[in-house]
């Protein structure tokens, strides 16, 4: 394989951030080339997010990997909460001006954007460590990497890190970075269940035994989540006691069964947030989870590393046509202020359904007051599901 010497963006990580940049660069007419440590199986079967916001969705569409999820995603209008026994749906097109969310595997996304990739992009190299980045404050920064037993380095105009919270392109801004964290005092026990979806639409559900989700991936196939003690070995959650405690927690005074089935996947997912200021050092840049991280409850980490790259492909193609760099210039700043909304929410959910280890009887009456608000009042309700469904990309 011939490596690449130089190229226009240099991206470090082959998920959805990464593969989207290259997908829109290339679109613009730009270069780039995409680093990815894994191979290509493993990132193709790695399980993320399954929840696209409309802005994603509008984005997927443009750069043309949106023909299977069209034919396949689920449309969803909206979400139920559930608690005290109680259950309220929140109507999406009617509380945000007709705007809703799509349900299709981040698993899927990735497939889609390797696949056009592959087919018509700019170089793609699996297995391709990314050792450091050097030169971040120069006009030629570079990625040292090792593939096929060789140690490379490909020169970049820019570097563009969206390869996670421990990979090196965060080490390349170290200097000047801030992180703000947030850890929670739970984790969530996910499963994949070969068993049809228990509601139409997912299920949000607060109870004194702790949070539960109720989610999907196709019409056979649902996408279970239990709120869990830190620490859990899933190996301590047989299946039936899975089962039992869905039931428990989605328990409502009306009609619903939960629909059973095998279980083929169990992982225990930690909850944090986190935040790194400025996401531009230089000519490096981060996008995506090596810039900042959502507990999963408000479904914002693959919609925020979208907004990201589409923020900042504007930007490098403004650079490209006409050489103005206000756009780049800005794009820490307008980046920050659309992930710090969405860490508000996701933290506003978390807190909002979870049951705390150390909870007092008074915060699980204020969480009541919370939900109840959100049923009783429209202007509570269309808080909750504009930000759910995503804010306008700008």
């Amino acid at each position: 394989m011939t490596h690449p010497q130089h190229t226009t963006v240099g991206i470090i990580g082959g998920g959805p951030a990464g593969l989207l940049l290259a997908r829109l660069l290339h679109r613009s007419g730009i270069d780039c080339a995409v680093l990815e440590s894994r191979d290509r199986s493993y990132v193709e079967r790695r399980q993320r997010a399954g929840i696209l916001e409309q802005g994603t969705v509008d984005v997927l569409r443009a750069c043309g990997a949106g023909e299977r999820m069209d034919r396949e995603g689920l449309v969803h209008d909206g979400i139920e909460l559930r608690w005290n026994r109680r259950a309220h749906r929140l109507d999406f097109p009617a509380l945000t001006g007709g705007r809703r969310v799509r349900v299709y595997a981040q698993t899927e996304v990735v497939k889609d954007l390797i696949a056009l990739q592959l087919a018509d992009g700019p170089p793609l190299l699996f297995g391709a460590q990314a050792l450091a980045v050097t030169g971040a404050d120069t006009g030629r920064p570079a990625i040292r990497y090792h593939h096929q037993g060789r140690e490379e380095t490909l020169t970049c105009d820019y570097v563009v890190g969206c390869d996670g919270f421990h990979g090196v392109a965060r080490e390349a801004v170290e200097s000047v970075r801030r992180t703000h964290t947030r850890s929670y005092p739970y984790s969530w026990l996910g499963v994949l269940a070969e068993a049809p979806p228990s509601h139409d639409e997912l299920i949000y559900a607060h109870s004194a035994r702790g949070f539960a989700l109720f989610s999907m991936r196709t019409p056979t196939v649902s996408r279970l989540y239990l709120q869990v003690p830190n620490g859990t070995d899933p190996a301590d959650w047989p299946d039936d006691r899975i089962w039992d405690e869905l039931e428990a927690r989605g328990a409502i005074d009306g009609p619903w069964k939960l629909a059973r089935g095998p279980l083929s996947a169990k992982a225990v997912l930690p909850m944090r947030s986190s935040v790194t200021e400025p996401m531009r050092y230089g000519r490096v840049l981060l996008a995506g989870d090596a810039a900042h991280i959502v507990p999963p409850t408000g479904a914002k980490g693959l919609n925020l590393a979208v907004a990201d790259v589409t923020v900042l492909a504007r930007a490098l193609d403004q650079v490209h046509r006409t050489g103005a760099t206000e756009l780049l210039d800005a794009y820490s700043d307008t980046c920050l202020r659309r992930v710090w909304r969405a860490e508000h929410f996701s933290a506003f959910m978390t807190t909002t359904l979870h049951t705390a280890p150390d909870q007092s009887p008074f915060d699980t009456r204020l969480q009541h007051s919370q939900l109840d608000r959100i049923a009783d009042s429209p202007h509570a309700a269309a808080e909750l599901a504009e930000n759910y469904t995503g804010l306008p990309l700008r």
